[in-house]
């Protein structure tokens, strides 16, 4: 199948993770503040991605600076039949001597083509970040709007301190799942990662040892498969899930079998590697660095930090068997 290539203007929640996230859906050419450029096959599964806003076509790329800037419009040539409209964003830090209006103009300026501010029919946009222009023509503007509706306050079944939809998105994405394959979350809680997961034709499977949260995830994810389980001697065999994503018990308030937490999170990365299948991904998120206990069971791909709150700093592995 044809590969074609996107421009994807990435969310500033975080400085690593958006750019992460896009792997899901394709190769990851080059990247900038907010910026990606993918390689994949279909656009259209860009629209599961969680911290990103805008998908393009890839047209080109130069050196930020307005003379080059007008050359490669000028070397695309572009001719359009439809109604369109110059738009023009410069990250915090875009090293250019044009301001947005003047991008914009020089758009207008070199699309043969008629202009429609109000309403039209393509939208041509160019991405200052850094010492880069980023030039497309924008295919989906990813709608982020739902997940404000799957806030964990408004599910059946509420409990402190769980995931927003959002971030537990991003999580399932950069485990790189597809749909159809299959998903383990081994500390279920609320189901917030599950949901996100099914949300995408993911089939997902989550336990916990604790019975409430089990209720509770049934009652948030209706039909889900959800069972009561240690996750420390998991009832799956060996090979069994594509990948597995969880955010590990912390603090007072968590049911845990296990001595210590120590224990807990040795024993439940022993018995994640055993279930996950040869190649594939677990996304691991706890409060404190895990990494040397971590990187004793699987190999470390990559370790994002995200600061939550004063009290909270959530430690993000990426771990392949």
């Amino acid at each position: 199948m044809y590969e074609m290539k996107l421009i994807i203007e990435l969310s500033g929640e975080h400085p690593d993770l958006p750019v992460a996230e896009t792997g899901a859906i394709g190769t990851v050419l080059e990247s900038c503040p907010q910026v990606a450029v993918v390689e994949c096959e279909r656009h259209e599964d860009t629209a599961r991605l969680a911290l990103s806003h805008t998908v393009m076509e890839y047209l080109g790329e130069c050196d930020a600076s307005g003379v080059e800037f007008s050359k490669l419009l000028e070397r695309l040539a572009i001719t359009t039949g439809l109604t369109f409209a110059g738009r023009a964003k410069k990250i915090a830090g875009a090293g250019i001597d044009m301001s947005q209006a003047e991008l914009e103009r020089a758009i207008g300026t070199f699309i043969n083509g008629k202009i429609s501010l109000g309403n039209p029919e393509e939208e041509y946009r160019v991405i200052v970040s850094g010492d880069r222009c980023f030039f497309g023509r924008v295919l989906i503007r990813i709608d982020r709007s739902s997940y404000e509706l799957r806030k964990p306050g408004e599910r059946p079944f509420f409990h402190p301190g769980v995931m927003m939809p959002r971030m537990a998105r991003a999580l399932v994405n950069i485990s790189r799942i597809q749909p159809g394959e299959w998903l383990l979350d081994p500390f279920c809680g609320t189901g917030g990662i599950i949901l996100e997961s099914e949300m995408i034709g993911v089939n997902a499977v989550g336990n916990d040892v604790d019975r409430f949260m089990v209720a509770g995830t049934r009652k948030n994810v209706p039909g889900s498969n959800i069972i009561r389980a240690d996750s420390t001697i998991l009832p799956y065999r060996d090979d069994s899930f594509d990948a597995v994503v969880t955010d590990l018990p912390y603090g007072q308030s968590v049911i845990i079998k296990a001595d210590t937490l120590e224990h807990l999170y040795t024993d439940a990365l022993n018995e994640i590697r055993r279930v996950l299948k040869p190649g594939k991904r677990a996304v691991v998120v706890t409060h404190r660095d895990i990494r040397p206990v971590a990187g004793d069971i699987m190999n470390i791909e990559a370790f994002y930090s995200q600061r939550v709150h004063k009290s909270l700093t959530r430690r993000i592995l990426v771990l392949i068997k």
